[in-house]
């Protein structure tokens, strides 16, 4: 069985449209933080066709409340409240409904697939994440694979008998190289796969979204000067252990 792992799409059109145009699974894992970016809507239509699993991030699960809300960007000032709401306007029923249908983990031929870790979707895994850390967050999961997402940087991880992936951001990604990244596992097997797009086109095209402060919050150290995966490891490790 093959499973394509696309997590943190982040309303990235241009990179998911890049992902999905190679894509060849019997199965789609898509592993949370779908929609919030410029392009919501088109985002949810576009993976609205597959044969798909989809596990709640929290990205999707504060784009819901700020729907079910009614937010206005126009009247809050903290940034990730006002794409949040910005988001939430831009989305119809149907698909606030699709979101909040998301499932926290999901289980798959022996795959626990979470968003963050499988007790939170806001935890944090690196990929220096040491064992001592790692353990009570896998307390209680059989599964012998774990993967997650919301760090937005590909890693393999060993604790225990256990194997922890992070299948890398499709739309956002923390790496050393601008790109879509995803995971790919193929009977039991992950492989960490990277999709190369036109960054440039795509850039123009996720501005035009009128998205806010799409430089900052996306663009920049993502896609146009990374930051890294080794800083961006070290400075989520030192944010989770404060």
């Amino acid at each position: 069985m093959r499973i394509a792992v696309l997590s943190d799409i982040h309303g990235n059109l241009p990179a998911l449209e890049a992902v999905l145009a190679e894509l060849e699974a019997d199965l789609v894992v898509v592993g949370g933080d779908v929609a919030a970016g410029p392009l919501p809507a088109e985002t949810l239509d576009a993976l609205a066709g597959l044969d798909a699993r989809y596990v709640m991030g929290n990205a999707d699960r504060l784009m819901v409340a700020a729907y079910d809300r009614g937010d206005d960007p126009d009247t809050l000032e903290h940034p990730i409240e006002k794409l949040d709401a910005w988001c939430a306007q831009r989305i119809t029923r149907e698909q606030r409904d699709r979101l909040a249908a998301y499932e926290p983990t999901v289980s798959v031929d022996g795959i626990l697939f979470c968003h963050g870790s499988p007790r939170s979707d806001e935890e944090i895994i690196t990929a220096v994440s040491p064992e001592e850390r790692l353990a009570p967050m896998l307390e209680g999961v059989t599964e012998r694979t774990v993967v997650c997402g919301h760090t937005h940087h590909q890693f393999e991880l060993r604790a225990g008998e256990q194997r922890v992936v992070n299948a890398g951001s499709v739309g956002m990604p923390y790496e050393d190289e601008p790109a879509a990244y995803w995971l790919l596992i193929e009977d039991g097997e992950p492989a960490l796969r990277r999709t190369a797009y036109d960054i440039g086109a795509a850039a123009e095209r996720l501005r035009a979204s009128g998205f806010p402060d799409v430089e900052e919050l996306m663009l920049r150290e993502s896609l146009l000067e990374p930051v890294g995966s080794a800083f961006i490891a070290r400075h989520f490790e030192e944010r989770a252990t404060r």
